[in-house]
């Protein structure tokens, strides 16, 4: 049996099948699309496979263009868009059964030195005193259903909400649009930082869309929204690893026009801000 962490680390292992091409796997699930942070995550693997070790990512751009069918393998088209004395460019298009489904752009930077300033971390309870996602469900539901059974034995990430979670009208009434999560892997990662940051980037999917929800709808109750990602974008400030606890603090300025827009900031457990995120999904209501 191998451990939730192994499995995220082989998901990232993609294949080379020709020079700047690369394929990858997309688990047969019981999920009506591909998971997004999975696309963004082999996306970058891509990327950095095809660029000089020891220049990270300091950013990237991507667009969800298309639902990805789980199954079905997903093949990376790398373009070597720069290679300069500092930076580096690349372009990935994300291609299924013949259609683009994703694209991105990354950037990579020498690293340099040069003065500093951050936004302080909030203050937030230990992770180590907050439930797990599991159990503070179980503390709600009682027994999981078997979906989220099934999810609690292949998450890979430990996530601990930094308020408990709300089931009712009542708490839902007058709640502002943010949402606070401890997260890190359930295992090890070794040491190549492209496996730290491609992982991070996987996470950076999974709950970031709860600030706009938090005031209209329990995040773990019936879902009222047909929800997608439309795009996503994220800046790497600092080195870090994705098997610690990182502090992901996430806020929604806005919803409009069935779309709703949210930014994240991602503290390590020094209070080090580490990776800034933005996003935009689709909010279309089931019954509409």
């Amino acid at each position: 049996m191998t451990s939730p962490a192994e499995r995220l680390v082989d998901l990232l292992d993609l294949e080379q099948i020709e020079v700047n091409i690369f394929r990858g796997r997309s688990p047969q699930e019981s999920l009506q699309r591909v998971f997004g942070g999975q696309v963004a995550g082999q996306a970058l693997v891509a990327a950095g496979r095809t660029t000089e070790a020891g220049r990270p990512v300091h950013s990237l751009h991507s667009y969800f263009l298309r639902p990805g069918i789980p199954g079905v393998p997903i093949v990376y088209q790398v373009e070597r868009v720069r290679d300069g004395r500092s930076f580096t460019t690349r372009r990935v298009t994300a291609v299924q059964e013949g259609r683009t489904i994703f694209n991105l752009t990354a950037s990579f930077h020498q690293p340099e030195s040069g003065f500093e300033h951050q936004v302080r971390m909030p203050d937030v309870p230990a992770p180590e005193s907050l439930p797990s996602l599991p159990d503070e469900l179980r503390s709600h539901l009682g027994e999981l259903p078997e979906s989220l059974e099934r999810m609690e034995r292949r998450m890979a990430f430990d996530i601990r909400y930094v308020e408990r979670l709300k089931w009712s009208e009542e708490e839902l009434r007058d709640v502002e649009p943010r949402s606070g999560v401890w997260m890190r892997v359930t295992g090890s990662l070794g040491d190549d930082p492209l496996v730290h940051t491609c992982a991070l980037t996987y996470a950076s999917d999974m709950t970031l869309l709860d600030a706009v929800r938090i005031p209209v709808e329990p995040l773990w109750g019936e879902r009222g929204f047909d929800m997608a990602s439309l795009d996503h974008a994220m800046w790497f400030h600092r080195p870090f690893r994705a098997d610690e606890w990182f502090l992901y603090q996430q806020e929604s300025p806005i919803a409009t026009g069935a779309r709703g827009l949210a930014r994240g900031q991602i503290f390590d457990r020094q209070g080090r801000l580490i990776v800034s995120v933005m996003q935009e999904g689709l909010f279309r209501a089931l019954n509409g």
